[in-house]
């Protein structure tokens, strides 16, 4: 009688629910149970091992990105901190130029002006818009607030040292300012909230938006700082070290294995960081204490873009995204 009546359950021509979620009666005292398969001994590779009786299997689910253990350890337990340390990091190199700003307020204004010969008043504006830009941005960056107008703000005082101090003649402290840029694009692709759609919680996959292109050129902005860290010689550390950078960074700007290329480009960065820009070392008096000082805090912003990309992945307009289609 049970598999007769299991049997029109499945069928249909028994009209009481169905089996997965109406459990058989028992006697009073024990514990509902189902209607169970008898065990195939040769397994269940093939679907005709399976009874009519047999519960369905469920939908396959989509595998996580595959980042390794320790990937995904780090993230499971950074998930709620990451953001903001990453946005610490990236705005680092502005407070830090800002409050230099403030401390040698006559060296930086006698340079403009001996320069480009503006004059006193023209000068210390200058000094004084970079200081309350860089601070006044990094302040509304920290609190939240204004993301936006901070991030465009923040664009201008790079276009406008970078003309000033005759930056666009340096290829190699070009290419960084434009790596810190990349990192201002993330940041701002993070606080851009997505456009209303006209249908409400169904989300467009097929449709790159503006945020999502912003994180590609963001991602394509933060390859340049590592290509001024490449050694063309002979040794065999040099080029084992060129041969993984420039493989991380591809797999970075194409976005593919992004969070984990990002992840360990922030680690081989950070490491190269301290080695090489350790200013703390170095009198405060001599000049080489401000020139390392400075390429310690601007690598450690666009370490900080580096991990905005592993907290909020590589959007849409990636390998990563595409193969969720295929």
């Amino acid at each position: 009688m049970h598999a007769v009546r299991c049997c029109r359950l499945h069928t249909g021509t028994e009209t009481t629910g169905d089996p997965r979620r109406a459990p058989w009666p028992s006697p009073r005292g024990s514990k509902p149970h189902r209607p169970v398969a008898p065990a195939d001994p040769q397994g269940s590779a093939g679907r005709g091992a399976e009874g009519p009786c047999t519960p369905r299997r469920p939908a396959s689910v989509p595998r996580p990105p595959q980042l390794g253990f320790c990937g995904l350890q780090f993230l499971r337990v950074t998930k709620q901190y990451l953001p903001h340390v990453a946005r610490l990091c990236l705005i680092s190199t502005f407070l830090e130029d800002g409050v230099r700003m403030w401390f040698q307020w006559g060296e930086q204004r006698d340079y403009i002006d001996t320069t480009w010969g503006c004059g006193y008043a023209l000068a210390s504006a200058f000094v004084l818009l970079n200081l309350l830009g860089q601070l006044t941005g990094c302040i509304l960056v920290l609190s939240r607030n204004f993301v936006q107008y901070a991030c465009f703000g923040l664009f201008g005082i790079i276009a406008l040292q970078t003309i000033a101090y005759s930056i666009l003649w340096d290829l190699k402290f070009l290419m960084r300012n434009l790596a810190l840029g990349g990192g201002l694009l993330l940041l701002l692709a993070e606080s851009r909230s997505e456009g209303k759609s006209m249908f409400a919680g169904v989300p467009t996959m097929r449709e790159s938006s503006p945020k999502q292109y912003m994180q590609l050129g963001g991602r394509v902005l933060l390859v340049l700082m590592f290509m001024t860290l490449l050694h063309f010689d002979a040794s065999f550390f040099s080029i084992l070290q060129n041969i993984v950078g420039t493989a991380l960074m591809i797999l970075v700007a194409i976005g593919f294995k992004t969070k984990l290329a990002a992840l360990t480009l922030v680690v081989w960065l950070f490491a190269i960081n301290v080695y090489f820009n350790a200013f703390w070392t170095i009198p405060v008096y001599k000049p080489m204490h401000d020139f390392l000082k400075y390429d310690f805090f601007q690598t450690m912003s666009v370490i900080g873009g580096l991990l905005l990309v592993v907290a909020l992945g590589p959007g849409g307009v990636s390998m990563d995204e595409k193969k969720k289609e295929w």
